[in-house]
């Protein structure tokens, strides 16, 4: 067998406040999740996003520290159409996010921007640009 990928995992600091940004952006998490060690939410295609916390890292690799620099990995999120990568920055910077890059046209066709999750992830979101005349 070939192996597949299936997982997403993300380091929680606060996993109320990841849950909070992710739900945010329309993941559905179990009812509760906020006082566990590990949750999941299913994406589109099967994979799943995982969270879980600093100290279950820790409970199987005791000398797990979080990265001290800034983060190697991103998330994107489509969204239907250029306003509304507008409006969901704007919701998510409204809400005490960071917002990393404002909306802006891309050179290669989408409508774009970056926002933090609370640890520091950066999540893309984007939508196609219409096309010139």
């Amino acid at each position: 067998m070939t192996p597949q990928f299936a997982v997403i995992g993300l380091v929680a600091s606060d996993m109320a406040a990841s849950l909070a940004f992710y739900r945010r952006l329309g993941l559905v998490f179990p009812e509760g999740s906020e006082d566990q060690p590990h949750v999941n939410a299913e994406l589109p295609g099967g994979l799943i996003l995982a969270l879980d916390t600093e100290d279950t890292i820790r409970s199987f690799n005791a000398d797990w520290q979080p990265p001290a620099g800034g983060g190697r990995i991103s998330l994107a999120f489509t969204c239907g159409s250029p306003a509304e990568v507008d409006s969901v920055y704007e919701d998510l910077v409204g809400a005490g996010y960071h917002g990393e890059l404002k909306p802006w046209d891309a050179f290669w066709g989408q409508r774009y921007a970056t926002v933090h999750d609370p640890d520091g992830n950066g999540v893309d979101l984007f939508a196609q640009l219409p096309a010139a005349e």
